[in-house]
């Protein structure tokens, strides 16, 4: 099936290891020219049934010198309309020609971005384990491991609430809602503490989804508190039924799993 690449700035080595890390030495690479770069990104299409990826690159044959391939003298005498075909033919009997170097290239270069990413990824587990304590290899959430890997960037990162909703909803895949506030044990305001609440707000929700659903971000959400909120402030990480999203006969899920008929 045909695929258009949907994230222009990435590279097509990055994205195909990443989404076919298994086909490194299978790919067919096409190279549509340097100036569709201006226009599009690097990888334009991929087929994963013919295994081939359309790329806005250029291949061997742009590198050889004009009038190598092609004498000036053997177009003359034709319609330009004849010249422009016969060049046009001549063109893609070269490109197929040359498309076993272009993939050799291609798939040399895919096995590099390879080594590369393993190497980085050796990088990252060392640096979290031996700085930070955190095993990225043997954590058992989904989520943790995927929120540590900003985990090098931290002292940058913490307190900035933006950035924190937006690791919060890129992970559960929702929009969350923030909210300041004060906390205090007591309920008055001789001691109080600055808090952060972040709400969740999922639509559809059922008292089963939502226990499971926060069990599983248990683990983030300690991690959350411990690595990116300041140890001053009191944070909440909570699930909430999404109401905008919410069907008018739905159930209402409440924040203690209370289910409220109509």
């Amino acid at each position: 099936m045909i695929k258009k690449n949907q994230i222009p700035e990435i590279r097509a080595e990055v994205l195909l290891n990443y989404l076919y890390p298994e086909m490194a030495k299978e790919w067919i690479a096409r190279g549509e020219g340097v100036f569709y770069r201006n226009y599009n990104s690097d990888l334009l299409e991929i087929d994963d049934e013919s295994k081939e990826v359309m790329m806005s690159r250029d291949g061997f044959l742009k590198l050889l010198p004009q009038g190598v391939l092609t004498e000036q003298t053997s177009i003359k005498g034709d319609t330009p309309i004849e010249q422009y075909k016969r060049t046009q033919r001549r063109m893609r009997l070269l490109k197929e020609a040359f498309l076993p170097i272009d993939t050799v290239h291609f798939q040399q270069s895919l096995l590099i971005e390879t080594q590369i990413s393993e190497l980085l990824q050796i990088k990252l587990s060392y640096v979290l384990q031996t700085y930070f304590g955190v095993d990225i290899e043997n954590e058992p959430s989904r989520l943790v491991k995927e929120a540590a890997i900003l985990l090098p960037y931290v002292n940058k990162l913490r307190g900035n609430f933006d950035v924190v909703a937006s690791i919060l909803g890129s992970l559960m895949h929702c929009e969350v809602q923030q909210i300041v506030g004060r906390y205090s044990e007591t309920d008055t305001t001789r001691r109080w503490l600055p808090s952060i609440k972040f709400e969740l707000l999922i639509p559809d929700l059922t008292p089963e989804g939502y226990k499971e659903l926060d069990n599983e971000l248990e683990p983030l959400r300690t991690f959350i508190k411990e690595w990116f909120i300041p140890v001053e402030m009191h944070c909440s990480i909570v699930i909430k039924e999404h109401q905008e999203m919410r069907k008018p006969t739905t159930k209402l899920v409440l924040d203690y799993n209370t289910e409220l008929k109509k």
